[in-house]
């Protein structure tokens, strides 16, 4: 409460520079896995790839709007997504430490910044 008994509004919280980032990422990795969904290495990986890889795509996508947003369900929901696109290149082979490496950083930061995000 300020003198005049009208309360102060807190400014709202500002998007970190790394989530903007990390959005960013998100966002071109969703673009760039477009072309992929379509091709024919990822159907001879087997008749459910294409598809699989469309819904995490979109999963991220939503995710990046989330993160842009600062929510914490954003974190949660893409770890979750992270963790099954591990398991399931793990359960066809194509699993290297490489593709740990980057989703790890992000989530991460991600984790970083959880405690500002509502």
């Amino acid at each position: 409460m300020t003198d005049r008994g009208v309360q102060a509004v807190e400014p709202a919280a500002k998007r970190p520079v790394a989530i903007t980032v990390i959005c960013v990422i998100i966002v071109f990795g969703a673009i760039m896995t477009a072309p992929i969904i379509f091709s024919e290495i990822a159907r001879s990986i087997g008749p459910w790839y294409p598809p699989m890889l469309a819904i995490s795509a979109v999963i991220g996508l939503v995710c990046a709007i989330g993160l842009w947003m600062m929510r914490k369900w954003s974190v949660y929901v893409y770890t979750a997504l992270a963790a099954v696109v591990q398991v399931t290149l793990i359960a066809t082979g194509l699993w290297n430490p490489i593709s740990l490496i980057l989703p790890g950083i992000v989530i991460v930061v991600m984790f970083v910044y959880l405690s500002k995000m509502q």
